[in-house]
């Protein structure tokens, strides 16, 4: 546990970077049920975050969760080292937990255990706040008057031990979220923007995670170079391979060897390993250690008769919008209209127009608006693409309005005369 922790507020003003005590992690069973037991006599919110490998491992486990609460302090804690957090969780599953874009870390707190049934998120909080600027550092400057070195946000977090300098990055992390949600709470309110931010936390609590991607190869830097049918079953092969292999030993795919390689062998087919090892732009740390693994994917995508296709089907209900005033002109102008209009509430309400309507749910609608063409229908649909209450509320009349009016402007159009 950190030996210094504050329970009020920090004075506001010129940002000022806060000194910070020597921290040390928490990395047996002994250590963190002693640390349950002192956040549980301690007191209000819960704030919580967890650090990542991203880019350096395959896999997307915490490394390392950070915990603070008033009247208990600072912990941080070694995920690996300590395997379930189930006590914890049992601890402080219905308090409110306050994270930064909550999104990035629930699925590695639920992998551990912790599994939160209320939140605030700053990150969001602050999209709604009508801030310009969400990262954390940004953040607690403007509302706080603290500044926070931001230099180890891309760091390997498997890293062990891991720097005094890294820990203290991540104490300071968590250590301001509660201050940092009271003040946040209170732009809220002011802005009578209570209900939105509550019905927006909880739907990221549920919020289901995207299935796994279709063909995932096919999201290959520099893919689109590659012309032919066998090209491209090279590049599968190379891809599965590099995947397995990251898989196994949970290194961050592109650390082996780049997408770039890959695409570079696939283009060029060299025609015996040799000429692989031989290649100039086949690079990356796994690239001649695992030539075998690459060239026998090679030989595999050589050989194949299952040849994926050059091109795949556009899976959406729609085509592209920018070809809309050609395929259905009254969908385009529905698009057109409704965007503008929900555009306005935006900027009347000051929330980002993504976090007010998703562009694919008014896609969506305006490309099959419901049957008949009413306020009901129009709620019920935008109910339906999973909009909260408030977005509906704020937007559906709205829609409404745009989408009669392109009708009328069909209605209006002179008959084509031959």
């Amino acid at each position: 546990m950190i030996s210094v922790s504050r329970d009020t507020p920090p004075v506001t003003g010129e940002a000022v970077q806060l000194p910070h005590a020597l921290v040390s992690v928490i990395d047996s069973r002994e250590g963190y049920l002693a640390a349950v037991d002192a956040i549980a006599a301690g007191h209000g919110p819960i704030a919580i975050d967890a650090e990542r490998a991203s880019g350096f491992r395959y896999s997307q486990r915490a490394y390392l969760i950070q915990v603070f609460r008033r009247g208990s302090g600072i912990f941080l804690f070694d995920p690996p080292a300590i395997g379930s957090f189930s006590e914890l969780d049992d601890v402080i599953r219905n308090d409110e937990w306050i994270l930064h874009a909550a999104s990035q870390d629930l699925a590695c707190l639920r992998e551990v255990g912790l599994d939160p049934t209320r939140i605030f998120d700053t990150e969001l909080g602050a999209r709604l706040a009508g801030l310009p600027r969400v990262g954390l550092g940004t953040v607690v400057e403007a509302l706080l008057g603290v500044h926070l070195a931001k230099e180890h946000s891309a760091a390997d977090w498997s890293t062990r031990p891991l720097p005094q300098s890294w820990l203290v990055y991540a104490a300071l992390d968590v250590e301001l979220l509660v201050d940092l949600r009271e003040a946040m709470g209170g732009v809220i309110q002011e802005q009578r923007k209570t209900r939105i931010a509550e019905e927006e936390f909880a739907a990221v609590l549920t919020r289901e995670a995207k299935p796994p991607r279709i063909d995932a190869w096919r999201r290959l830097t520099g893919l689109s170079s590659l012309r032919h049918v066998r090209n491209l079953a090279v590049a599968r092969e190379l891809w599965l391979a590099r995947d397995e292999y990251a898989r196994e030993i949970d290194t961050s795919p592109g650390r082996l060897v780049p997408d770039s390689a890959i695409v570079a062998a696939a283009r060029v087919l060299p025609a015996t390993k040799r000429d692989l090892a031989a290649l100039r732009e086949f690079s990356g740390r796994a690239s001649r250690s695992e030539l075998d693994r690459w060239w026998d994917a090679m030989e595999r995508g050589l050989a194949t008769t299952d040849m994926p296709p050059l091109h795949i089907a556009n899976e959406s209900p729609f085509p592209p919008a920018r070809v809309w005033s050609e395929r259905n002109p009254t969908a385009d102008r529905r698009l057109k209209a409704s965007r503008a209009g929900v555009a306005e509430v935006g900027a009347l309400l000051d929330v980002p127009v993504e976090n007010l309507l998703t562009p694919e749910s008014l896609r969506r609608l305006a490309w099959a608006p419901p049957e008949p063409l009413d306020l009901v229908g129009i709620r019920s649909a935008l109910e339906n693409l999973g909009a909260r209450r408030w977005q509906v509320d704020a937007t559906a009349q709205v829609i409404l309005n745009a989408f009669v009016d392109a009708g009328q402007s069909d209605a209006d159009a002179p008959e084509a005369t031959s």
